[in-house]
């Protein structure tokens, strides 16, 4: 299986990289400037750039795009986007790092974590970003998406444990009562996800153990 992990230098990239590579995938990483990801081999191109045949080689990308100022959170649906145009009709899975602000918290499917009173005010526009890219992959018949929102506390330094818990599109908690996960074992997920193509056209969800 080939797969291309694009923005693979970003801290998410960069261990769903490694998890991949350590499982022995043929791994390329899609980076601007220098490959600083485990990967062996490299396309080094901006992800707005990036052409059909920049990806016909591959069976599964990966979408580790990650913004966090004003100026560059709105790019987070717009690299969904045109991912999605690149590999609309193709077989190819397409697997997108998420957000949880978008999880729902009713039953109904009405309420959103974002739409708490407690969410705190410098993080809506990044989930309004997540929930619009979500939006916009819901949409897509002719894409074998996957979306992957982590859980609430999603811990860049966290440790890998090696376990974590599989949802679906509700705000899950562990035992403990928490929503975290680190970014180690997200990528665990992320990985196990590519090997089972178990959730195409779907949203789903993972919190630590």
């Amino acid at each position: 299986m080939k797969i291309a992990i694009v923005c693979a230098n970003g801290k998410a990239g960069q261990l769903i990289t490694k998890e991949a590579v350590d499982r022995g995938f043929d791994v390329t990483a899609v980076v601007r400037g220098d490959n600083r990801s485990a990967a062996a081999k490299a396309v080094s191109k901006d992800i707005f750039e990036l052409q059909v045949e920049d990806l016909a080689g591959f069976d599964v990308v990966v979408d580790a795009f990650g913004a966090w100022t004003p100026e560059t959170i709105p790019q987070i649906p717009q690299a969904a986007e045109h991912l999605c145009s690149i590999l609309a009709g193709s077989d190819k899975r397409l697997l997108i790092v998420g957000g949880a602000g978008s999880l729902y918290v009713n039953p109904e499917h009405t309420l959103t974590v974002a739409d708490g009173a407690d969410f705190p005010e410098s993080f809506k526009p990044l989930a309004a970003a997540h929930d619009k890219a979500l939006a916009g992959l819901r949409k897509k018949k002719d894409v074998k998406w996957t979306y992957i929102s982590p859980a609430a506390d999603f811990q860049a330094e966290g440790a890998r444990t090696g376990e974590y818990i599989l949802s679906g599109e509700e705000f899950t908690v562990n035992d403990k009562g928490e929503s975290v996960i680190s970014y180690a074992d997200y990528a665990i997920a992320v990985v196990d996800e590519i090997v089972a193509g178990s959730h195409v056209q779907e949203r789903i969800s993972v919190v630590g153990k």
